[in-house]
């Protein structure tokens, strides 16, 4: 059948947002909309502003170096959506958002309620990845370990500031490490190595979210390992991302030249054996659908999950691919991959994904 006659899936991959990862999602945009496969997809490129609302590029705009640098060419060289249109520019939704409003169900529940499959994890189990507290508390409640910390409000912090800096310093002492609870690629994230340096921490976590983790600062083989799949889930290789510093920074961690990411680890074979197994033990526990990236520790022998990425960066250095090609899989094919196994997700769904 000539290409003209085949019916292709429009796939909407939606970019940027209003979270402060906006730039990375950008990025992670274009490289997905650049490795769909155009034998079974009509890619259409969706900008998220950070008012919320909806507008479908061209490819100029696309291509243009910054978020701001497309939102000031929006009104006058893109197309508006409004959201109970959507259904009639896409079929389905690749979404390449991170961060707020766009990995933590809020997204998600816009697109169950419109009737748009979409890729990635339900409505509660993005939420709760999205959280780092409830993720731990589910991990633990699990039976897989986690950094030992302590959940701080804003509130809290205000009202007995007193009564909370003895407790964290009872509780982890210092160095410990300070982050907001809902952001992600290492924002208002803070290494604090004696008393007087937690207030100046705690205020820049604030800055960010309601609520804190102050938690200890672990040392020794950072990992993060990619998991596929619903129903049975396959483990990637795990990575080994040597921070240069005290954490990994989100230049680091996404653009070429800036990190070091080692893929397999550089462990013994039993220790990957290890840390595969504990990663996926953990991506069941949380509810995870089609596809994840979770952060952890080797320390002494034992794997400590930090947190998951239920819509994992996808620029085009990021480690996801390169532990897709270690099991043979191109760029390409791994965005084919998740959009399959998010398609028969939503076929099998009764009510909202969960």
């Amino acid at each position: 059948m000539p290409k003209d006659e085949v019916t292709l899936l429009r796939v909407g991959v939606i970019m940027a947002g209003m979270s402060s990862e906006r730039e990375i999602s950008l990025e992670s945009g274009r490289n997905i909309y650049n490795n769909l496969d155009l034998s079974k997809y009509e890619g259409v490129p969706i900008f998220l502003d950070r008012k919320g609302r909806l507008w479908e590029m061209t490819l100029p705009l696309l291509v243009q170096n910054t978020t701001a640098d497309i939102e000031s060419r929006l009104e006058k060289e893109a197309t508006r959506i409004p959201y109970e249109k959507l259904k009639e520019v896409v079929d389905f939704i690749y979404i390449g958002l991170h961060g707020k409003y766009g990995e933590d169900g809020c997204l998600q529940g816009l697109l169950e309620l419109l009737g748009i499959p979409y890729t990635g994890s339900g409505i509660l189990a993005s939420a709760m990845g999205m959280d780092k507290h409830m993720t731990r508390r589910l991990l633990a409640a699990a039976g897989i370990r986690v950094p030992r910390y302590l959940p701080i409000s804003e509130k809290a912090w205000q009202e007995q500031r007193e009564e909370m800096e003895k407790k964290i310093e009872e509780t982890l002492g210092y160095p410990c490490v300070v982050k907001p609870t809902r952001e992600g690629c290492s924002t208002g994230l803070s290494v604090v190595r004696e008393a007087e340096g937690l207030a100046p921490a705690m205020e820049r976590a604030f800055q960010w979210d309601t609520a804190c983790l102050v938690e200890e600062l672990l040392r020794g083989t950072e990992i993060t390992c990619g998991v596929i799949g619903s129903e049975n889930p396959v483990v990637f290789l795990p990575t080994e991302t040597p921070p240069r510093g005290d954490f990994l920074t989100v230049e680091e961690k996404f653009l070429p030249g800036e990190g070091e990411n080692i893929t397999p680890a550089r462990i013994p074979q039993e220790m990957i054996e290890k840390v595969q197994k504990v990663m996926l033990e953990a991506y069941k526990a949380l509810g995870t659908k089609v596809y994840a990236r979770l952060d952890g520790f080797i320390v002494d022998g034992e794997v400590i999950i930090t947190e998951t990425n239920t819509l994992p960066g996808m620029t085009p250095s990021t480690c996801i691919f390169h532990q897709a090609a270690e099991e043979g899989m191109s760029p390409m094919d791994l965005v084919t991959r998740v959009i399959k196994l998010s398609l028969e997700a939503h076929s099998r769904k009764k009510g909202p994904l969960a």
